[in-house]
Formats: structure tokens, C-alpha cells, sequence
């Protein structure tokens, strides 16, 4: 246990003056690694928020199907609950519809408007909930060839464009987080090397008394994780500002907002698994930074 707590406090004090050395240098490198890891926990939160807002969609507007004359809403409604992916099945009578309507239009004399028009105009309803917004359209076709179904309504295309803006945004950020890791590597590599380079003769002092490869390189490397560690941290913090300044202002604006604003929220999970995963790609890069840097001085 002593043999373990001396060799963990070595390179716990080379790590440290390793950092120590590199200057100005080592911001440049966590500021690289701090961008990187902002927009890919933005890139990653927008995704699970969209795709949650289309989820929320998805349960919002349902599927209406409007039946034949004749038909009634309870005869069917085993039917299509059978459908794959419906989770919900409302039936609605041409009674219940025709109040609602007469209640939304402000007529109390429901009789009265009845006989002017000489009878209920409707039809019985079904309003179908989908297990998630990518169902509804295979569902809605399916309503569709149905006998009794006279007519099926859904808003798609509000779904259609979240769904293609998800998409856009995917290729969008997968592209930039490329391009931004190959330079925060870049960047950590060159630090890395400059600090080897600083320390030459401590490392061949090391190198005459025996000491392994390994046991002499290994604080260079857990330099390059501790950079991808505090830009994941500085990155999480960042982002939390932001949301939590978006969600103060979403609070006070109209009730469309705060459903926009609700659906964007993330859940305990994903409050969980972002910071995990920016603290995971940051140590990444920063090890492949690391390893970069001081494999071109191990194979001397």
C-alpha cells in the first residue's frame, strides 16, 4: 500500500509541474478543448431536446379519424388498437363532439341549435395517440384503409420540419466536433512536446538511472487528460449558464413558450450522462493529444 501512495504521489507532483511549465500554452490548449466540448454538449443536448419536442409533438396532436355515417367510434376502437405503435385510443360520439362544438361557439340552447340544422352534422371521432411522432404517418395510412374511416386528419408538418432540422443539425455538428478535435489534438500535442522538450534532461537523467518508458512518460499523459478534464468542466459550466438563463426567461413569456421550453428540458438521465460524456471525450482527446506528442520521444 506505501509502494502504491509513493508512486501515485510522483506522478501526481510530476503532472503538476508538468502543467506548471507549460505556460501559457496549457490555456490554449483547455480554451481548444473548452470550445470543442461546448458545441458538442450543445450538438448533443440540441438532439436530445429536439427529439424529446417531437416526442412531445408526437403526443400533443393526435391522429383524428372521422368515421362514415352510421359507424359508431366504440365498434372500432379494438380494431385500432391492434395498430402497431398505437399506444392511446379516444372514441369520441357525434353527441359529445356536437356539445363540445356548441360550447366552443358560446351557444347554450344545444336543442335549439340541433333542430335549425335539423339534426347532428357530425360523425363519430377517433383520436388516435401514437407511440412516438415517426408513427404517425405509417398509423394514419392505416386509418386510411380501414372500413368506416371516411377521413383522417394529423398535423405532420410541424413534426416533419423538427425532424429535418434534427437531422440538418446532426450532420451540421458532427462535422465541426471533426474538424474541432483534430485541432484541439493538435494543439495538446504541440503543448505536450514543448513541456517533453523543457524537461530533456530530466528525462534522460531518468533514462541513465533505469527508469522504464512508461514510468517517465505517464505524467505527460495525464497532462493531456487533465487538459480534456478541465475543458469538460469549464464547458458544463458554461452550458449551464446559458440554459439556466434560457429557462428564467422562458418562465416568463406565454404558455406556448413554456411548452416549447418544457419539451427542450432535459431529464435526470441526460443531466447525468451530458457532463459524463463531455468529461469522456475530453479525456479522450486529451490522451490521444498526449500519446501523440510522446510517442515520437518513447521510440527514440
Amino acid at each position: 500500500m506505501l509502494k502504491f501512495l509513493t508512486k501515485f504521489d510522483y506522478l501526481l507532483r510530476e503532472t503538476l509541474l508538468g502543467l506548471r511549465r507549460g505556460g501559457w500554452m496549457n490555456w490554449a490548449a483547455i480554451s481548444t478543448i473548452t470550445v470543442l466540448l461546448f458545441l458538442f454538449g450543445i450538438s448533443l443536448q440540441s438532439t436530445w431536446q429536439l427529439e424529446r419536442l417531437l416526442n412531445q409533438f408526437g403526443s400533443q396532436l393526435e391522429v383524428s379519424a372521422y368515421l362514415q355515417t352510421g359507424f359508431q367510434a366504440q365498434d372500432l376502437k379494438s380494431a385500432v388498437e391492434a395498430i402497431p405503435n398505437v399506444v392511446g385510443v379516444t372514441p369520441v360520439t357525434k353527441e359529445e363532439a356536437w356539445a363540445n362544438l356548441v360550447k366552443d361557439l358560446g351557444v347554450s340552447d344545444i336543442e335549439g341549435a340541433t333542430a335549425q340544422l335539423k339534426g347532428n352534422p357530425l360523425v363519430d371521432e377517433l383520436k388516435v395517440k401514437a407511440k412516438d411522432s415517426e408513427a404517425v404517418p405509417a398509423i394514419a395510412d392505416q386509418l386510411k384503409q380501414m372500413e368506416g374511416v371516411d377521413e383522417v386528419r394529423y398535423i405532420d408538418e410541424a413534426v416533419t420540419r423538427l425532424a429535418q432540422l434534427n437531422q440538418g443539425l446532426q450532420w451540421a455538428s458532427a462535422f465541426v466536433i471533426a474538424i474541432l478535435t483534430l485541432t484541439a489534438t493538435a494543439v495538446i500535442t504541440t503543448t505536450i512536446r514543448l513541456i517533453v522538450l523543457a524537461r530533456r534532461r530530466e528525462i534522460e537523467v531518468m533514462q541513465l538511472v533505469g527508469a522504464t518508458r512508461v514510468w517517465i512518460y505517464l505524467p505527460f499523459i495525464l497532462q493531456g487528460a487533465a487538459f480534456g478534464i478541465a475543458g469538460a468542466v469549464v464547458a458544463w459550466a458554461l452550458m449551464f449558464g446559458v440554459q439556466q438563463f434560457l429557462t428564467e426567461i422562458a418562465a416568463q413569456q406565454a404558455d406556448f413558450i413554456q411548452f416549447l421550453a418544457q419539451g427542450l428540458s432535459l431529464t435526470p438521465q441526460q443531466l447525468i450522462l451530458l457532463p459524463t460524456a463531455l468529461i469522456g471525450l475530453g479525456t479522450l482527446v486529451g490522451l490521444m493529444g498526449s500519446l501523440l506528442a510522446v510517442r515520437k520521444f518513447s521510440l527514440r
